[in-house]
Parts: C-alpha cells; structure tokens; sequence
C-alpha cells in the first residue's frame, strides 16, 4: 500500500488531467515528483532506522503517509498535486528501508533470502495491483478516491505493524543519529556499493518505463482499450508469485552473480517486448521474464548490500531504496520523451539494463580490492 503510491498515478493518468485541466504527459510529474521525494526521504529514514529501531521509523511514518495521502487527493491543480505529491514521497520513505534493516535484525540468517523476495515481490506486485486497484476506482467513485481509500487502508494497517513487530533497541547515547549519517557518507566512498545503486537506478527506470510507456504510448493493440490494458497489467502477477517460491534455489548462486545475470535477462525480455507492440499476448509473454528478472534482481541487491556492510545496514540500504525511486521517477519522464518514437523505443531502457548488468560484473571483478 505505501510503496504502491508510487504507481497509482500511472493507472490515472488521463482521469487526473482531464480533471486538472492538463494533459496526460503532464500528469505523470506527479508520479516524478513523488519519486524524487521517495528517493530522498529514504537518505533520512536510513539513518534514523539505524539509531531508533525499524519498528518506530515504519510507525512514525505510515502515521505521516496517511495524513498526506489523504491530503493528496484534494489537489485542485497540477501545482498541487505535484506538492502534495512531495510530501506524501517524503512521508511514505520511512517504510522501505525500515522494512529491510528490520529483516537483516529479526529473520534468521537461513531465512532471509526468502523473506527479502517476498518484501521486495511485493513492492513491485504493488506496481501491478495498485495500478490495476486504481484504475477500477477511478472507473468508479474517481481518481480523488483513490487517495482516500489508500489513506484509509493505511491508517488500519498501523495497528497490526505495531503490535506484530518487535522493536530493536537503539544504540548509542546523543551522538547516534550524527554517527548513523557520517556512516552513510563513508559508505558512499566504496566502488562496490556506487557500483549496485547505479544497477538499481537502471533497474527500475526500464520497470517504470514499461509500463508508463503502455498507458501514454501504447501499442496499437493496447492503445485506448482499458481492459487490454487492465489484463496487461494482470499479466505480471505469476511472475512476482513465482519468484518468492523459488527463492531458495536462486539463492545457490552467490547474490551478485544472481544480480548480474538478473539484469541481462531483463535487458533480452525488454529488447523482445520491444519489437512485439502489436501482438498484446506476445508482449504480455515477453513481459513475463521481464518482471521475473526484476524481481529476482532486487532482492538479490539488498543481500548484496546488506553482506559489504553488516555494521550499518540502515546507513547502507537507504542510497540503496533511494537509487531504487530515483530510477523509478526516471522511469515515466523517459517513456514520455520516447512517446513520439513509439513503443518500439523501448529498445533504449533494454541497453539501459544492459549497462547495470555491465556495471554490476565490473563490480565483481573488483570485489576483492573493495
């Protein structure tokens, strides 16, 4: 629910500017403008998680998400939208990096790998639901309600996370918290660790773009047909199932290695689906791996992180998270600057990908210097 606002607007582009009086391209800064802010917030949850627990990060903030979710749904014009969707970014951003640094504390070691697929599966399965969620609202009670139901579903799921959740003990005295953020800017120093946020950006940048691209571009088979793209949309939920149940055979490759060969599987379904825009079942059957691979990769990142520096996983996983939204608000300015050349562009996220799959073995080669 909270990492999924990120995708809502995506299902509602052409409700919100007919309502905004705007356009469709217009509209999809407020899917950047949350992004940018998601991204930076992630830079300040990391930290705190680090000296207050993951359990009070991830409270404090859906308390604040649910507020500006709310808010963000009375927007009366894209200026509005576009500030009211930087501050629901910057409130939502406690979630993902608290959600993370809690496995690497609480879950046991054998166990991770599982649980870390299904936290991040379901990041990206809210890239599908929340989409597919959004636009049945729309069809109904309007995009404004989306907001207000997101809020609303928030707000009664703070209770199980708090009483579920176990707290992690603090460390430090008053010098903590400047200590958890001079351990962030250390960690920036480290080739390896630039080396997988810079994979992560063009990860998700492509995973964005995909499916921005389907709704202000579309293929001609799926252009202006709701329920095309409704089922196209669908399509990738076997992939974000799958994935989790197998987790603990993926996880007998070593995670960089996974990582790697994530993202050139990725790049070959994307460079595919680029050439089968007027065939919706092919392009569907191409986005299949596609999502598979991006959902195998993005766990296989935060073990990655998680494994180079043990001692501030908070600190580590927030450039992380950040590089992840970065690449995420990326992601719609790219579909709509390729939207004059047509689907078939989307040959250029493909060699996107390839580069993080590039960047990703350069950093293998040098792990041993790191």
């Amino acid at each position: 629910m909270v990492v999924g606002q990120m995708y809502t607007v995506l299902a509602l582009l052409h409700p919100m500017a007919l309502s905004l009086n705007t356009t469709p391209q217009q509209v999809t800064w407020t899917a950047t403008a949350f992004g940018i802010a998601y991204a930076a917030g992630f830079l300040i949850a990391g930290p705190l998680t680090d000296r207050y627990g993951p359990r009070a990060v991830m409270v404090t903030g859906m308390v604040a998400a649910t507020v500006s979710t709310a808010a963000a749904g009375t927007a009366p014009d894209l200026t509005w939208a576009v500030v009211l969707r930087v501050v629901q970014g910057l409130t939502a951003a406690a979630f993902a990096p608290a959600a993370f640094s809690y496995i690497a504390h609480h879950i046991a070691p054998q166990r991770r790998a599982i649980a870390l697929a299904c936290v991040t599966s379901g990041m990206l399965g809210a890239a599908v639901l929340m989409q597919i969620a959004a636009q049945a609202v729309a069809a109904g009670p309007g995009w404004r309600a989306v907001f207000l139901i997101s809020a609303l579903l928030m707000a009664l799921s703070l209770l199980p996370v708090r009483r579920l959740l176990r707290p992690t003990p603090h460390r430090g005295t008053d010098d903590g918290l400047l200590q958890a953020f001079a351990a962030m800017s250390q960690l920036l120093r480290r080739g390896r660790l630039v080396a997988l946020y810079a994979a992560t950006v063009t990860l998700m940048a492509g995973f964005v773009a995909v499916y921005t691209a389907v709704t202000v571009a579309g293929p001609p088979g799926i252009a202006g047909h709701p329920i095309a793209i409704l089922a196209l949309r669908a399509s990738a939920l076997p992939a974000l199932i799958a994935v989790p149940q197998l987790a603990p055979a993926l996880s007998r490759l070593a995670a960089p290695m996974r990582l790697a060969l994530a993202l050139s599987l990725a790049a070959i379904a994307l460079a595919a689906a680029s050439v089968l825009d007027g065939h919706p079942i092919l392009l569907a059957m191409a986005l299949l791996p596609f999502v598979a691979a991006v959902a195998t990769a993005a766990p296989a990142v935060v073990e990655t992180v998680n494994a180079t520096a043990a001692r501030a996983r908070g600190a580590a996983v927030a450039p992380h998270a950040c590089s992840m939204f970065i690449g995420a608000s990326l992601g719609p300015q790219l579909a709509g600057a390729l939207t004059e050349h047509g689907f078939g562009s989307l040959r250029v996220t493909a060699a996107g990908l390839l580069l993080g799959a590039a960047l990703m073995l350069s950093a293998l080669r040098h792990q041993d210097s790191q």
